[in-house]
Protein backbone atom coordinates (compact mmCIF):
# COMPACT_ATOMS: atom_id res chain seq x y z
CA UNK A 1 0.00 0.00 0.00
CA UNK A 2 1.55 3.02 -1.11
CA UNK A 3 1.87 6.95 1.22
CA UNK A 4 -0.58 8.88 0.48
CA UNK A 5 0.83 12.05 -1.14
CA UNK A 6 1.28 15.27 1.86
CA UNK A 7 0.14 18.08 0.15
CA UNK A 8 2.58 20.92 -0.32
CA UNK A 9 1.09 23.68 1.69
CA UNK A 10 1.28 21.49 4.65
CA UNK A 11 5.03 21.17 4.46
CA UNK A 12 5.62 24.84 4.73
CA UNK A 13 3.62 25.37 7.87
CA UNK A 14 5.34 22.33 9.53
CA UNK A 15 8.29 24.19 8.45
CA UNK A 16 7.57 27.27 9.73
CA UNK A 17 6.46 26.05 13.18
CA UNK A 18 9.60 23.87 13.71
CA UNK A 19 11.33 26.97 12.44
CA UNK A 20 9.51 29.67 15.03
CA UNK A 21 9.43 26.97 17.66
CA UNK A 22 13.49 26.84 17.12
CA UNK A 23 13.49 30.62 17.39
CA UNK A 24 11.36 30.45 20.85
CA UNK A 25 13.49 28.11 22.38
CA UNK A 26 16.86 30.06 21.48
CA UNK A 27 15.43 33.24 22.57
CA UNK A 28 14.56 31.47 25.74
CA UNK A 29 17.87 30.20 26.43
CA UNK A 30 19.42 33.34 25.21
CA UNK A 31 17.40 35.74 27.77
CA UNK A 32 17.76 33.21 30.75
CA UNK A 33 21.87 33.01 29.97
CA UNK A 34 21.52 36.89 30.08
CA UNK A 35 19.49 37.36 33.12
CA UNK A 36 21.82 34.50 35.28
CA UNK A 37 24.82 36.19 34.27
CA UNK A 38 23.55 39.42 35.91
CA UNK A 39 22.08 37.48 38.92
CA UNK A 40 25.36 36.43 39.38
CA UNK A 41 26.97 39.82 38.66
CA UNK A 42 25.12 41.38 41.32
CA UNK A 43 25.54 38.61 43.68
CA UNK A 44 28.90 38.31 43.98
CA UNK A 45 28.57 42.25 43.77
CA UNK A 46 26.07 42.77 46.85
CA UNK A 47 27.89 40.70 48.68
CA UNK A 48 31.24 42.35 48.91
CA UNK A 49 29.42 45.67 49.38
CA UNK A 50 27.55 44.16 52.01
CA UNK A 51 30.57 43.03 53.47
CA UNK A 52 32.83 46.30 53.22
CA UNK A 53 30.10 48.68 53.68
CA UNK A 54 28.23 46.64 56.72
CA UNK A 55 31.73 46.63 58.28
CA UNK A 56 32.13 50.46 58.01
CA UNK A 57 28.73 50.77 59.42
CA UNK A 58 29.19 48.20 62.35
CA UNK A 59 32.35 50.36 63.15
CA UNK A 60 29.99 53.43 62.68
CA UNK A 61 27.58 52.21 65.11
CA UNK A 62 30.13 50.85 68.02
CA UNK A 63 31.73 54.96 67.74
CA UNK A 64 28.55 56.41 68.09
CA UNK A 65 27.52 53.93 71.10
CA UNK A 66 30.90 54.88 72.82
CA UNK A 67 30.79 58.62 72.20
CA UNK A 68 27.23 58.31 73.57
CA UNK A 69 28.12 56.54 76.69
CA UNK A 70 30.73 59.08 77.25
CA UNK A 71 28.97 61.88 76.82
CA UNK A 72 25.88 60.15 79.42
CA UNK A 73 28.33 59.87 82.04
CA UNK A 74 30.09 62.94 81.47
CA UNK A 75 27.61 65.75 81.14
CA UNK A 76 29.47 68.43 80.85
CA UNK A 77 30.44 66.80 77.52
CA UNK A 78 27.71 69.34 76.17
CA UNK A 79 29.56 72.26 77.20
CA UNK A 80 31.63 71.52 74.06
CA UNK A 81 28.63 70.96 71.37
CA UNK A 82 29.18 74.83 70.00
CA UNK A 83 32.94 74.31 69.49
CA UNK A 84 32.27 70.86 68.10
CA UNK A 85 30.35 72.46 65.59
CA UNK A 86 33.10 74.62 64.38
CA UNK A 87 35.47 71.63 64.11
CA UNK A 88 32.34 70.22 61.73
CA UNK A 89 32.28 73.40 59.51
CA UNK A 90 36.27 73.39 59.52
CA UNK A 91 36.10 69.81 58.17
CA UNK A 92 33.47 70.02 55.74
CA UNK A 93 35.38 73.61 54.27
CA UNK A 94 38.72 71.53 53.69
CA UNK A 95 37.71 69.15 52.47
CA UNK A 96 35.43 70.85 49.47
CA UNK A 97 32.23 69.79 50.51
CA UNK A 98 30.96 72.76 52.44
CA UNK A 99 27.50 72.91 50.02
CA UNK A 100 26.88 69.34 50.84
CA UNK A 101 23.09 68.71 51.25
CA UNK A 102 23.83 65.86 53.28
CA UNK A 103 21.03 62.39 52.31
CA UNK A 104 18.86 65.06 49.58
CA UNK A 105 22.34 64.42 47.68
CA UNK A 106 22.51 61.05 47.79
CA UNK A 107 18.98 60.79 46.62
CA UNK A 108 19.44 63.17 43.22
CA UNK A 109 22.67 60.73 42.70
CA UNK A 110 20.23 57.92 42.18
CA UNK A 111 17.44 60.07 40.28
CA UNK A 112 20.10 61.79 38.64
CA UNK A 113 24.04 61.45 37.46
CA UNK A 114 24.90 63.90 40.49
CA UNK A 115 28.27 62.47 42.21
CA UNK A 116 28.79 61.91 45.65
CA UNK A 117 32.37 61.62 46.74
CA UNK A 118 34.10 59.24 48.83
CA UNK A 119 34.83 62.31 51.03
CA UNK A 120 31.88 62.34 52.30
CA UNK A 121 32.40 59.03 54.16
CA UNK A 122 34.56 59.92 56.80
CA UNK A 123 33.21 63.44 56.93
CA UNK A 124 29.76 62.23 57.93
CA UNK A 125 31.90 59.72 60.12
CA UNK A 126 33.67 62.19 62.10
CA UNK A 127 30.59 64.44 62.61
CA UNK A 128 28.04 62.60 62.81
CA UNK A 129 30.33 60.93 66.61
CA UNK A 130 31.59 64.64 67.22
CA UNK A 131 27.64 65.57 67.44
CA UNK A 132 27.11 62.77 69.75
CA UNK A 133 30.02 63.09 71.67
CA UNK A 134 28.45 66.68 72.48
CA UNK A 135 24.71 66.00 72.97
CA UNK A 136 23.47 67.35 69.70
CA UNK A 137 20.01 65.74 69.38
CA UNK A 138 20.26 63.63 65.56
CA UNK A 139 20.06 59.96 65.17
CA UNK A 140 22.45 57.96 63.16
CA UNK A 141 20.57 56.35 60.27
CA UNK A 142 20.24 58.92 58.45
CA UNK A 143 23.90 59.85 58.19
CA UNK A 144 24.23 55.89 57.35
CA UNK A 145 22.19 56.55 54.18
CA UNK A 146 25.20 58.92 53.63
CA UNK A 147 27.62 57.04 54.75
CA UNK A 148 26.67 53.89 52.26
CA UNK A 149 25.47 56.13 49.74
CA UNK A 150 29.02 57.29 49.51
CA UNK A 151 30.99 54.44 49.64
CA UNK A 152 28.31 52.85 47.30
CA UNK A 153 29.41 55.84 44.70
CA UNK A 154 33.19 54.77 45.42
CA UNK A 155 32.07 50.89 44.90
CA UNK A 156 30.73 52.29 41.20
CA UNK A 157 33.49 54.03 39.98
CA UNK A 158 36.13 51.47 40.93
CA UNK A 159 34.61 48.81 39.04
CA UNK A 160 33.70 51.01 36.41
CA UNK A 161 29.76 50.52 36.08
CA UNK A 162 27.93 52.77 34.06
CA UNK A 163 25.39 54.93 35.02
CA UNK A 164 22.57 52.24 35.71
CA UNK A 165 24.21 50.29 37.84
CA UNK A 166 25.78 52.68 39.70
CA UNK A 167 22.53 53.94 41.03
CA UNK A 168 21.81 50.23 41.74
CA UNK A 169 25.36 50.21 43.81
CA UNK A 170 24.56 53.49 45.93
CA UNK A 171 20.98 52.15 46.94
CA UNK A 172 22.64 48.44 47.86
CA UNK A 173 25.43 50.09 50.56
CA UNK A 174 22.63 52.31 51.56
CA UNK A 175 20.71 49.13 52.32
CA UNK A 176 23.71 47.64 54.17
CA UNK A 177 24.57 50.27 56.35
CA UNK A 178 21.31 51.08 57.26
CA UNK A 179 20.97 47.54 58.36
CA UNK A 180 24.08 47.09 59.95
CA UNK A 181 23.27 49.97 62.24
CA UNK A 182 19.41 49.41 63.27
CA UNK A 183 19.16 45.58 62.71
CA UNK A 184 15.94 45.19 60.70
CA UNK A 185 17.36 43.76 57.00
CA UNK A 186 13.95 43.97 55.43
CA UNK A 187 13.31 47.54 56.15
CA UNK A 188 16.75 48.10 55.30
CA UNK A 189 16.45 46.70 51.97
CA UNK A 190 13.35 48.27 50.77
CA UNK A 191 13.86 51.69 52.37
CA UNK A 192 16.73 52.84 49.94
CA UNK A 193 14.24 51.92 46.69
CA UNK A 194 11.41 53.29 48.39
CA UNK A 195 12.30 56.44 49.83
CA UNK A 196 13.93 57.80 46.49
CA UNK A 197 10.73 58.19 44.43
CA UNK A 198 7.11 58.25 45.97
CA UNK A 199 4.40 56.08 44.71
CA UNK A 200 7.23 53.47 42.44
CA UNK A 201 9.72 51.81 44.05
CA UNK A 202 12.86 50.43 41.72
CA UNK A 203 12.31 46.39 41.70
CA UNK A 204 15.86 46.36 39.66
CA UNK A 205 17.55 46.73 42.90
CA UNK A 206 15.72 44.33 44.98
CA UNK A 207 18.38 41.08 44.46
CA UNK A 208 21.15 43.54 45.45
CA UNK A 209 19.51 45.27 48.34
CA UNK A 210 18.18 41.90 49.74
CA UNK A 211 21.38 40.03 49.60
CA UNK A 212 23.40 43.41 50.94
CA UNK A 213 21.19 44.48 53.82
CA UNK A 214 20.67 40.41 54.82
CA UNK A 215 25.17 40.35 54.81
CA UNK A 216 25.63 42.84 56.50
CA UNK A 217 23.02 42.19 59.09
CA UNK A 218 24.69 38.49 59.79
CA UNK A 219 28.15 40.49 59.70
CA UNK A 220 26.65 42.98 62.71
CA UNK A 221 25.04 39.70 64.49
CA UNK A 222 28.44 37.84 64.29
CA UNK A 223 30.33 40.85 66.39
CA UNK A 224 27.74 40.76 69.13
CA UNK A 225 25.40 43.54 67.80
CA UNK A 226 21.84 43.09 69.29
CA UNK A 227 19.07 44.88 66.77
CA UNK A 228 16.67 47.11 68.28
CA UNK A 229 13.33 45.34 69.85
CA UNK A 230 10.71 46.26 71.74
CA UNK A 231 8.33 44.50 73.53
CA UNK A 232 4.36 45.22 72.90
CA UNK A 233 2.54 43.29 75.97
CA UNK A 234 -0.29 44.26 75.45
CA UNK A 235 -2.24 44.21 72.39
CA UNK A 236 -6.18 43.48 72.28
CA UNK A 237 -8.25 42.19 69.82
CA UNK A 238 -9.10 44.46 66.82
CA UNK A 239 -12.63 45.34 66.79
CA UNK A 240 -14.56 47.97 64.91
CA UNK A 241 -13.92 50.61 68.24
CA UNK A 242 -10.71 49.92 68.13
CA UNK A 243 -10.05 50.58 64.56
CA UNK A 244 -12.01 54.04 65.01
CA UNK A 245 -9.03 55.22 67.75
CA UNK A 246 -6.52 54.01 65.61
CA UNK A 247 -7.50 55.72 62.98
CA UNK A 248 -7.94 59.14 65.50
CA UNK A 249 -4.58 57.95 66.57
CA UNK A 250 -2.79 58.08 62.92
CA UNK A 251 -4.35 61.40 62.40
CA UNK A 252 -2.53 63.19 65.32
CA UNK A 253 0.26 61.37 63.97
CA UNK A 254 -0.02 62.79 60.42
CA UNK A 255 -0.21 65.79 61.51
CA UNK A 256 2.54 66.04 64.15
CA UNK A 257 4.82 64.38 60.86
CA UNK A 258 3.73 67.52 59.29
CA UNK A 259 4.85 69.50 61.85
CA UNK A 260 8.27 67.88 62.28
CA UNK A 261 9.45 68.28 58.61
CA UNK A 262 7.79 71.94 58.77
CA UNK A 263 9.55 72.66 62.08
CA UNK A 264 13.27 71.40 60.80
CA UNK A 265 12.69 72.95 57.65
CA UNK A 266 12.13 76.02 58.46
CA UNK A 267 14.49 76.17 61.54
CA UNK A 268 16.91 75.68 59.32
CA UNK A 269 16.24 78.43 56.68
CA UNK A 270 15.66 80.86 59.93
CA UNK A 271 19.49 80.26 60.98
CA UNK A 272 20.54 80.78 57.48
CA UNK A 273 18.65 84.21 56.70
CA UNK A 274 19.68 85.23 60.47
CA UNK A 275 23.15 83.77 60.24
CA UNK A 276 24.77 84.02 56.96
CA UNK A 277 28.60 82.95 58.24
CA UNK A 278 27.93 79.17 58.89
CA UNK A 279 30.33 78.88 61.76
CA UNK A 280 28.18 81.64 63.58
CA UNK A 281 25.61 79.67 62.85
CA UNK A 282 26.64 76.56 64.59
CA UNK A 283 28.31 78.22 67.31
CA UNK A 284 24.93 79.73 67.85
CA UNK A 285 22.72 76.63 67.66
CA UNK A 286 25.25 74.89 70.15
CA UNK A 287 24.69 77.21 72.45
CA UNK A 288 20.50 77.36 72.17
CA UNK A 289 20.92 73.68 72.75
CA UNK A 290 22.71 73.74 75.70
CA UNK A 291 20.48 76.55 77.11
CA UNK A 292 17.69 74.79 76.55
CA UNK A 293 19.23 71.74 78.70
CA UNK A 294 19.80 74.02 81.21
CA UNK A 295 16.26 75.59 80.83
CA UNK A 296 14.05 72.23 81.24
CA UNK A 297 16.75 70.75 83.64
CA UNK A 298 16.91 67.43 81.63
CA UNK A 299 19.33 65.41 78.84
CA UNK A 300 16.78 63.54 78.11
CA UNK A 301 16.02 65.20 74.19
CA UNK A 302 20.20 65.01 73.75
CA UNK A 303 21.51 62.67 71.16
CA UNK A 304 19.39 60.55 69.61
CA UNK A 305 17.00 59.57 72.43
CA UNK A 306 16.70 55.75 72.75
CA UNK A 307 16.42 55.77 76.37
CA UNK A 308 12.91 57.73 76.45
CA UNK A 309 11.68 55.51 73.49
CA UNK A 310 11.93 52.39 76.02
CA UNK A 311 10.33 54.11 78.96
CA UNK A 312 7.23 54.67 76.48
CA UNK A 313 7.23 50.37 76.80
CA UNK A 314 7.95 50.46 80.45
CA UNK A 315 7.31 53.45 82.45
CA UNK A 316 6.14 56.34 80.93
CA UNK A 317 6.75 60.03 79.16
CA UNK A 318 5.84 63.81 79.66
CA UNK A 319 2.96 64.51 77.28
CA UNK A 320 5.54 67.64 76.08
CA UNK A 321 8.14 65.53 75.37
CA UNK A 322 7.66 64.81 71.28
CA UNK A 323 7.27 69.00 71.06
CA UNK A 324 10.70 69.16 73.03
CA UNK A 325 11.99 66.59 70.71
CA UNK A 326 11.20 68.50 68.12
CA UNK A 327 12.64 71.90 69.39
CA UNK A 328 16.11 69.99 70.04
CA UNK A 329 16.52 68.57 67.05
CA UNK A 330 15.58 71.36 64.87
CA UNK A 331 17.78 73.68 66.52
CA UNK A 332 20.67 71.03 66.73
CA UNK A 333 20.06 70.12 62.46
CA UNK A 334 18.96 73.23 61.39
CA UNK A 335 22.69 74.67 62.57
CA UNK A 336 24.53 72.03 60.56
CA UNK A 337 25.17 69.55 63.05
CA UNK A 338 25.41 66.14 61.35
CA UNK A 339 23.38 62.57 61.98
CA UNK A 340 20.06 61.51 61.55
CA UNK A 341 16.31 62.39 61.64
CA UNK A 342 14.92 58.96 61.29
CA UNK A 343 15.50 58.03 65.07
CA UNK A 344 14.32 61.77 66.34
CA UNK A 345 11.23 60.50 64.19
CA UNK A 346 10.65 57.33 66.13
CA UNK A 347 11.50 59.36 69.43
CA UNK A 348 8.63 62.01 68.30
CA UNK A 349 5.96 59.32 67.73
CA UNK A 350 6.78 57.09 70.74
CA UNK A 351 6.21 59.51 73.34
CA UNK A 352 3.22 61.18 71.20
CA UNK A 353 1.80 57.36 70.90
CA UNK A 354 2.46 56.89 74.59
CA UNK A 355 0.37 60.31 75.32
CA UNK A 356 -2.69 59.59 73.15
CA UNK A 357 -2.87 55.96 73.67
CA UNK A 358 -4.02 57.11 77.68
CA UNK A 359 -7.05 59.61 76.22
CA UNK A 360 -8.01 56.74 73.32
CA UNK A 361 -8.52 53.95 76.10
CA UNK A 362 -5.95 51.83 74.00
CA UNK A 363 -2.61 50.11 75.35
CA UNK A 364 0.10 52.51 75.81
CA UNK A 365 2.95 50.39 74.58
CA UNK A 366 0.66 49.56 71.33
CA UNK A 367 0.47 53.08 70.75
CA UNK A 368 3.72 53.64 71.14
CA UNK A 369 4.88 51.09 68.61
CA UNK A 370 2.26 53.22 66.33
CA UNK A 371 3.42 56.26 66.64
CA UNK A 372 7.04 55.40 65.73
CA UNK A 373 6.15 53.63 62.90
CA UNK A 374 3.22 56.52 62.08
CA UNK A 375 5.42 59.38 61.97
CA UNK A 376 8.58 57.70 60.55
CA UNK A 377 5.99 56.77 57.90
CA UNK A 378 4.70 60.55 57.54
CA UNK A 379 7.78 62.30 57.26
CA UNK A 380 10.04 59.66 55.10
CA UNK A 381 6.85 58.54 52.81
CA UNK A 382 8.17 55.25 53.21
CA UNK A 383 4.77 52.37 53.39
CA UNK A 384 5.77 49.76 53.05
CA UNK A 385 9.13 50.07 55.11
CA UNK A 386 7.25 51.22 57.49
CA UNK A 387 5.16 47.75 58.22
CA UNK A 388 8.55 46.13 57.64
CA UNK A 389 9.97 48.23 60.51
CA UNK A 390 6.82 47.38 62.70
CA UNK A 391 7.34 43.73 62.05
CA UNK A 392 11.22 43.37 62.98
CA UNK A 393 10.97 46.12 65.63
CA UNK A 394 7.60 44.67 67.37
CA UNK A 395 6.83 41.35 66.34
CA UNK A 396 3.62 40.54 63.62
CA UNK A 397 0.89 40.12 66.60
CA UNK A 398 -0.30 43.81 66.09
CA UNK A 399 -0.36 43.42 62.66
CA UNK A 400 -3.66 44.86 62.04
CA UNK A 401 -3.18 48.25 64.36
CA UNK A 402 0.51 49.04 62.33
CA UNK A 403 -1.21 48.41 58.77
CA UNK A 404 -4.01 50.64 59.67
CA UNK A 405 -1.40 53.10 60.85
CA UNK A 406 0.82 53.24 58.49
CA UNK A 407 -1.54 53.42 55.48
CA UNK A 408 -3.68 56.60 57.40
CA UNK A 409 -0.57 58.30 57.67
CA UNK A 410 0.53 57.85 54.17
CA UNK A 411 -2.27 59.57 53.16
CA UNK A 412 -2.95 61.78 55.36
CA UNK A 413 0.71 63.43 55.80
CA UNK A 414 0.54 64.86 52.19
CA UNK A 415 3.35 65.84 49.90
CA UNK A 416 5.98 66.85 53.26
CA UNK A 417 9.17 64.71 53.96
CA UNK A 418 12.49 65.51 55.48
CA UNK A 419 14.42 65.61 52.36
CA UNK A 420 13.48 68.36 49.73
CA UNK A 421 14.99 66.04 47.15
CA UNK A 422 12.46 63.23 47.10
CA UNK A 423 10.40 62.68 44.00
CA UNK A 424 6.43 62.88 44.52
CA UNK A 425 6.11 60.85 41.28
CA UNK A 426 2.34 59.65 41.26
CA UNK A 427 -0.20 61.39 43.32
CA UNK A 428 -1.63 60.05 47.30
CA UNK A 429 -5.37 60.18 46.49
CA UNK A 430 -5.40 59.71 42.59
CA UNK A 431 -4.02 57.72 39.70
CA UNK A 432 -2.01 60.54 38.51
CA UNK A 433 1.83 61.13 37.29
CA UNK A 434 2.52 64.55 39.11
CA UNK A 435 6.51 64.10 40.00
CA UNK A 436 7.35 67.16 42.09
CA UNK A 437 9.79 67.34 45.01
CA UNK A 438 8.31 67.03 48.36
CA UNK A 439 6.94 70.26 50.22
CA UNK A 440 5.72 71.91 46.36
CA UNK A 441 3.55 68.97 45.30
CA UNK A 442 -0.06 70.40 44.12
Amino acid sequence: MQDLPVNHLEKEAEKTLTHQIGQEWKEFLFSSGFHFKYFIKWLLAALMIGAVVGAAGIFFYQALVFVTDLRTNHWWLVCFLPFAGLLMVWLYRVAGEYHNKGTNLVLRAIQSEEHISIKVAPLIFLATALTHLCGGSAGREGAALQLGGSLGNYFAQLFHLDENDKKIAIMCAMSACFSAVFGTPMAAAFFSMEVISVGIMHYSALVPCVVASLTASMLAKSVGIVPEQYAVLDIPSFTWIHAGKVVILALCLALVSILFCLVLHQTEHLYQSLLSNPYLRVFVGGCLVIFCTLIFQTTDYLNAGLPMIERCFEEGVPWYAFLLKILFTALTLGAGYKGGEIVPSFFVGATLGFCLGTLLGLPTGLCAACGMVGVFCGVTNSPVTSILIAFELFGFEGMPYYLLTVAVCYMLSGYYGLYNSQKIVYSKYKTRYINANTNSAN
